[in-house]
């Protein structure tokens, strides 16, 4: 049987369940569970299901409350309800707390149930498509974004490319949830920075005298690179996170507004904290040092992060140190490969950098290359994971 056509039927009458063993087994994949808290095992062990039909009344767990925890483990999964008290208040609960496709009251021929669960499928079939839509189309564009950056702004895309590798050990480690959101806004917390005229950055960088003028673009990168990822389906919470990146943890810094402590997303608390490090240990401070400065810095940290956040470093850095150097190998831009990984920076033969290491080659960053070959030359070999 087609595993998209699994159905989950949950009833603690024996005989409902054997009677829809008998008239549904040909039409669909049947597992069955006689109550709420063997039916959420089942889920989480042989799911996921296409369908769940569950009874109202159930001991310890009616069905309301079931499918609720239902859509919480398994989104994606149509959920239909059946009972015997069809009065409105049953049906509006039903609908807004579990959230179901159909409402159906007893007795229900096998026939009508068997078209019910049918379409239900067929709705489980078009939300996964939808789902597989987005979900292409959302890593696109970042996919996108990303690589604008490490093509404009190598500089940027390399200090976001080790902030990604800390913000993501780091949660991975302590089972943060939402991953892969903190990891998304890890690598596109300096997008803004493409909006920007190079030279003020460089500026900037080098804690050069910049203009008012000047101050205030580099104080709005935050928000410049918010509003770019606000527009993505699916990216809102990153675009938050984006805007208070630079926010400090007693409501100061950027932007100016009453936002302070556990209200700051949990993502900008974590990047505030690796970002400042990775800039202090590239401005040529010692990562001693540079830990000492922010420990000293009242107010600016989540302490709550800031020493499981140094703790975390200290066994990432035992960790890689303990393990063999992967190997690298040399080659000449013309014999460059799409999909390799450099394995460090990339400069013209003047020293200027084009894109830094663990950049992974793309028909984007090939054409720079070639261009900037063309123009000012590129420093040969170039040193690429093996």
């Amino acid at each position: 049987m087609n595993p998209n056509r699994k159905v989950l039927c949950v009833d603690d009458d024996p005989h409902v369940l054997s009677g829809y063993e008998r008239n549904l087994r040909k039409q669909f994949a049947l597992d069955f569970a006689p109550g709420g808290e063997p039916a959420l095992k089942a889920l989480k062990e042989n799911g996921p299901y296409a369908v769940v039909i569950s009874d109202m009344q159930m001991p310890m767990m009616d069905g309301i409350e079931f499918l609720h925890q239902v859509r919480g483990i398994s989104p994606d999964t149509v959920r239909i309800m059946l009972t015997g008290n069809a009065d409105q208040a049953t049906a509006i609960r039903a609908v807004n707390q579990g959230h179901v496709f159909q409402f159906l009251t007893k007795p229900c021929s096998s026939a009508d149930l068997g078209k019910v669960i049918e379409a239900g499928i067929t709705q489980h079939q078009l939300i996964r498509v939808e789902r597989e839509l987005l979900d292409k189309t959302l890593k696109g564009a970042v996919n996108i974004l990303i690589e604008i950056l490490s093509t404009l702004d190598a500089e940027s895309y390399g200090q976001s490319h080790a902030l990604w590798e800390y913000v993501s050990g780091l949660a991975k480690a302590t089972h943060a949830p939402n991953i892969w959101l903190l990891e998304t806004a890890a690598m596109l917390c300096p997008i803004g920075n493409i909006t920007i005229p190079v030279a003020i950055l460089r500026k900037a960088r080098a804690g050069q005298h910049l203009s008012d003028e000047e101050k205030e673009m580099i104080a709005r990168i935050p928000k410049v690179g918010s509003d770019l990822v606000a527009s993505i389906p699916r990216l809102e919470e990153v675009s938050r996170i984006l805007l208070y990146q630079e926010k400090h943890f007693d409501g100061t810094g950027y932007p100016d507004d009453t936002t302070a402590g556990k209200a700051i997303p949990f993502g900008a608390r974590i990047i505030k904290i690796f970002y400042d490090l990775i800039r202090l240990e590239q401005s040529g401070m010692p990562r001693s040092q540079a830990i000492n400065q922010m420990q000293a810095s009242s107010g600016v940290y989540d302490p709550s992060i800031l020493q499981s956040a140094f703790e975390f470093l200290l066994s990432f850095h035992s960790a890689h140190g303990r393990s063999n150097s992967p190997s690298v190998a040399k080659v000449m831009l013309r014999d460059l490969k799409l999909g390799v990984v450099l394995a460090s920076d990339v400069k013209t033969k003047d020293g200027a950098l084009i894109v830094a290491g663990g950049t992974t080659v793309t028909e984007l960053l090939l054409e720079r290359l070639r261009n900037f070959a063309q123009i000012t030359g590129v420093a040969e070999p170039i040193l690429v994971d093996s």
